[in-house]
Formats: structure tokens, sequence, C-alpha cells
């Protein structure tokens, strides 16, 4: 797999970070809601469109993990 070294300002690497949690938690909550486990909190959150609980899931952790690369890789410098 090809990698990337980017360079950016902070502002933005924490602006990409906010959108790869934002997105993971759209996917959680979809695995919830797919699995039919959702509470009054999840009240006003609209699911992606996913074929299983199982799809959502691991989209919601393929975002988690990117996040946390980055994330990693901050503290890293």
């Amino acid at each position: 797999m090809k990698t990337f070294s980017l360079s950016l300002p902070s502002d933005d690497v924490f602006q990409m970070l906010e959108a790869l949690d934002s997105r993971a938690d759209s996917y959680e909550y979809t695995a919830r809601h797919l699995a039919g486990l959702t509470d009054a909190d999840d009240a006003f959150c609209v699911p992606e469109e996913c074929s299983s609980t199982e799809e959502a899931a691991a989209i919601a952790k393929h975002f988690r993990d990117v996040a946390a690369s980055i994330r990693g890789q901050i503290e890293r410098q």
C-alpha cells in the first residue's frame, strides 16, 4: 500500500480528526440502529446506508483507526 506524508496547518489536521470522529459516530449509530439498540440520545441521528451491523461496525472501526493513526503521529512530533 502506498503511503503519503502530508504537511498541513494544525487547524486543518484537527478539522480532519473531527470529521473522522463524526463519521465513526455516524456508523456506530448505524450499527446500533440495525441491531435495534438505539436509545433516546440517538433521536436526531440518521442511519448510514449499510447492509448489516457488521458492515457499519467495520466502517466505524476504520474511521477510528485512521484517526488514531493521525493522533499517534501528532504525539510523536
